[in-house]
């Protein structure tokens, strides 16, 4: 699925097209007549192919070739690669004769090209055209060549004859919308870690409805989780019959109480017969009341807080959320345990040095907005040695915590603002207002997962889709695999 957003960029760009231009920074274009124009006048475009223009051209063309969008492994080597059709390197040639020889207003009438050698995502183009002849009738020759940067490979060659502008014409370059590919592409990359890890024994508390039940089997079936189901064996099983799911070889516990329920899969986990747990269809605070008993529950030391790792589309990078669902008001003790709870977990999906940004309303200090103060001690304390593994700096208004641009027009200068990975938030208001936002509005996936106890916990939503419960898993059983190996290692 592919949208517009507001930003500019310029039709007439020279040089790599995903860059952004302001439009102060916009330059003055003009195209040239038949008159203006002499044999030898030559012009050229660079361009980088992405996997995301491949994903474009396919939904603006309808070639839904599997070749084209890494989906067909052509050689056998196990790893599919995104051919660009032939069309996209040809699309160059349209590019510079459209928009800069002869410019605006030509109108292609034939095109005799050949195609030398694949293009593959991640390869840098550069496009030439120069004009060979003069027809009579009005019309130009133009030779074409596109060839790759590094080794100079010809990828295309041929002609092309064009009718050049009638019109000679100065003006500012073309704003046209930033097109967003709505591929999840950092939730797949932990998928393909997590799949290469021993499928994690996993006690899910009262799977007792269709979603719940539905996101444990989808993780078993993809071969991240061995569940143990905890609960109400009748309605288990009705839940099974309306997804027309079979259970056979799947182990039930038998808990038709809720509260027994997240007592016994704790105890699971207590027993080192599971390693994660999965909330099902029960109240949150019933199963952390289970967690956090003093006798045989699963208490570190650490509070709990709650961390949405959400891949959101266009970003460069996972953007994590915390705290969006336990902590309510957490005071400077609870945020430092919150900080340093998602580091870890930044490190378990392997961001080695995370960059934290400690979020208020402002990105200066003011003592009437507590926020505020508290990221600025937060940030002190990292300094300081008592938060580890990350670098922290706050506060910082969310703006200027995931745009460069807008950190650099405030004068921020710091090594986390306009690149956070992690955003902290005041409460549990805000958190579950920015998650809801990119969500909603961004077209995010979230993976939820509770952590600070001796196992991770799957937190999902009745509102979540099978993307998100399936990274829900992945995160966790990453996250598990990490502590253990802290812990015996």
């Amino acid at each position: 699925m592919f949208w517009f957003h507001g930003a500019e960029h310029p039709m007439f760009e020279t040089t790599n097209a995903h860059s952004k231009t302001k439009p102060d920074e916009m330059k003055i274009q003009e195209n040239r007549t038949y008159s203006q124009l002499k044999v030898g006048d030559k012009a050229q475009v660079t361009r980088l192919c992405t996997v995301d223009d491949l994903y474009a051209f396919a939904s603006a063309s309808g070639d839904h070739n599997p070749l084209n969008l890494a989906a067909y492994d052509g050689d056998g080597d196990g790893h599919p690669e995104a051919v660009a059709p032939a069309l996209w390197p040809a699309g160059l040639v349209a590019a510079v004769i459209g928009n800069i020889l002869p410019g605006a207003g030509t109108q292609t009438r034939r095109a005799d090209l050949s195609f030398h050698a694949p293009v593959l995502a991640g390869e840098e183009l550069t496009a030439f055209v120069a004009v060979t002849e003069k027809r009579e009738d009005g019309d130009l020759t133009c030779s074409a060549e596109v060839r790759r940067v590094g080794d100079n490979a010809l990828i295309l060659s041929g002609t092309v004859q064009v009718t050049p502008p009638s019109r000679h014409l100065t003006f500012y370059s073309v704003e046209v919308p930033g097109l967003i590919v709505q591929r999840h592409r950092h939730f797949d990359a932990l998928l393909e870690k997590a799949r290469h890890l021993d499928p994690m024994a996993t006690a899910i508390v009262a799977p007792e409805e269709a979603n719940s039940l539905g996101g444990a089997l989808l993780a078993l079936e993809n071969g991240i989780i061995t569940p143990i189901l905890v609960g109400d064996p009748d309605k288990i099983t009705a839940a099974a019959d309306q997804l027309g799911a079979d259970l056979s070889g799947v182990e039930i516990i038998e808990a038709r109480d809720h509260e027994v329920a997240a007592q016994r899969a704790v105890g699971l986990v207590v027993e080192c017969k599971a390693r994660m747990l999965m909330k099902g269809h029960l109240h949150t605070d019933v199963l952390l009341r289970a967690v956090l008993r003093r006798e045989k529950g699963l208490r570190t030391g650490r509070r709990l807080s709650h961390v949405f790792v959400m891949d959101v589309p266009g970003m460069s990078r996972p953007i994590m959320v915390t705290d969006a669902a336990v902590n309510i008001a957490p005071d400077l003790e609870t945020k430092a345990d919150i900080v340093q709870n998602a580091i870890h977990l930044a490190h378990s999906i392997g961001i080695e040095m995370p960059r934290v940004g400690v979020l208020s309303v402002v990105e200066t200090i003011n003592p009437h907005l507590p926020s505020s103060v508290d990221a600025a001690l937060l940030s002190k304390m990292a300094e300081r040695g008592q938060i580890t593994g990350g670098l922290v700096d706050g506060p910082l208004a969310m703006d200027n915590a995931v745009d460069l641009n807008a950190a650099r027009t405030k004068g921020i200068t710091s090594p986390v603002a306009g690149v956070a990975d992690i955003l902290v938030v005041p409460n549990i208001e805000a958190g579950n207002m920015v998650a809801k936002q990119l969500t909603y509005i961004s077209h995010a996936e979230a993976a939820g997962v509770v952590i600070g106890a001796a196992a991770p916990i799957i937190l999902t939503s009745r509102a979540d889709d099978d993307a998100s419960r399936l990274a829900s898993c992945a995160v966790a059983a990453l996250h598990a695999v990490a502590n253990e190996s802290k812990i015996h290692g």
